[in-house]
């Protein structure tokens, strides 16, 4: 067994977190990710022998004992496994609106070492794109920094080009214009993503909506869900007219 794999990590402590205790993955939906995702101050160490996990965890006073319990309120876990790729991390998006713009929302699922999870969320009044990109940002957000190589999977052409053929790089180079008389749509969140496609290694690939799919139609299902929510929060930069509108429905009746 070479040095990696002598030191890949099969256990986690959660000091504090949502439910402290020891965990035995890393995602999924009783895996340790969850726990410290979003958590303030969270505090944890993955071990990838056993003996030495229990004796960080009683060292910090932490029962050792296999917890399952959910994250914080307003994400969705999915308790199917998936064979995926060991090397790869699998990331599938979508987003849109009832109408458009309109009542919007997001869905997220992210496989990796056989475990997923899923997110999903809404707001009151936004585009298909902005979903979009929101998508992919809730995503790659989540997922701290590793060396592992991240697909992201989007049925957004918008999203997916922009990206892959660089369209992005050049709007922020020229101040969030498109060319010199029309400024860029969504460049809110445009840089938002930015900063996490930064630290990841990440690649883009598009894939048709409404085909089959089955990782993409959760991820419809999911952001359908969403954006028929009850006291969903406000998109404050597109309400505010701080952006540009988007045109396209995802939502077909």
């Amino acid at each position: 067994m070479n040095d990696q794999g002598r030191n890949r990590k099969h256990y986690y402590v959660v000091v504090r977190g949502w439910n402290p205790g020891m965990y035995t993955s890393w995602f999924g939906p009783q895996g340790a990710f969850i726990q410290v995702n979003r958590f303030r101050g969270a505090l944890y160490k993955g071990f990838s022998d056993r003996e030495e996990a229990a004796r960080y965890a009683a060292h910090n006073n932490v029962k050792e004992e296999f917890m399952g319990s959910p994250g914080p309120t307003g994400e969705k876990h999915g308790t199917r496994s998936h064979e995926g790729e060991d090397h790869d991390i699998l990331l599938y998006t979508d987003g849109g609106c009832i109408r458009n713009p309109g009542p919007g929302g997001y869905g997220v699922v992210i496989i990796a070492d056989g475990s997923r999870i899923e997110y999903s969320g809404g707001f009151r009044r936004t585009t298909n794109n902005r979903m979009e990109l929101m998508a992919c940002i809730v995503g790659l957000e989540s997922l701290p920094r590793s060396t592992r190589k991240i697909r992201l999977y989007s049925d957004s052409r918008y999203v997916v080009d922009a990206v892959e053929k660089k369209w992005v790089f050049r709007w922020k180079r020229n101040n969030w214009m498109r060319d010199r008389n029309n400024p860029a749509e969504n460049a809110d969140l445009w840089s938002r993503l930015l900063e996490s496609y930064e630290i990841h290694e990440v690649t883009f690939h598009w894939v048709k909506g409404h085909a089959g799919h089955t990782e993409n139609e959760r991820c419809d299902a999911l952001a359908r869900q969403a954006s028929m929510g009850t006291d969903l929060p406000a998109d404050t930069a597109y309400e505010e007219g701080g952006t540009q509108s988007s045109q396209g429905v995802l939502f077909d009746d």
